[in-house]
């Protein structure tokens, strides 16, 4: 949670099924985004290091970053959807006001991060977040 006279931000949370895919993506957006004045925490792999997702790992890194303005969860493939689905569902294994972003993952991570720095709420991070989407290449 948030300390007295800290400044309540959105966290960012980038689940991926590889532990060194979370990790750059999470140094990539802080670099991209000046450093970001909010909270971001990988969340990649198994416990073991293997390829995957976990559940456990997902609940502390939104335990890690949450400062009372809500969590921005982003996630890379299906299965680590179904699992940051499936702690919404069980209620108590994230903290309140933890969201599950329709965005892709760098773009994604980049835009949030960005948009929760300048003290946006939940919705204006997903809404930022989810915009990636409309970001063409060609």
């Amino acid at each position: 949670m948030t300390d007295e006279g800290e400044k309540k931000l959105v966290g960012i949370v980038l689940v991926s099924h590889s532990a060194a895919v979370a990790d750059s993506v999470a140094e990539m957006a802080k670099g991209l985004s000046g450093g970001g004045a909010a909270p971001v925490r990988a969340a990649g792999g198994t416990e073991d290091g293997g390829f995957g997702t976990s559940p456990e790992l997902i609940a502390e890194a939104a335990q890690a970053v949450d400062r009372g303005a809500g969590v921005a969860v982003l996630v890379d493939l299906g299965s680590a959807v179904l699992a940051v689905k499936a702690l919404l569902a069980e209620g108590d294994e994230l903290p309140e006001g933890t969201r599950l972003v329709d965005a892709p993952l760098v773009e994604g991570a980049v835009a949030a991060l960005v948009t929760a720095s300048t003290g946006a709420d939940v919705d204006g991070v997903l809404q930022a977040a989810s915009e990636a989407y409309d970001y063409r290449k060609v």
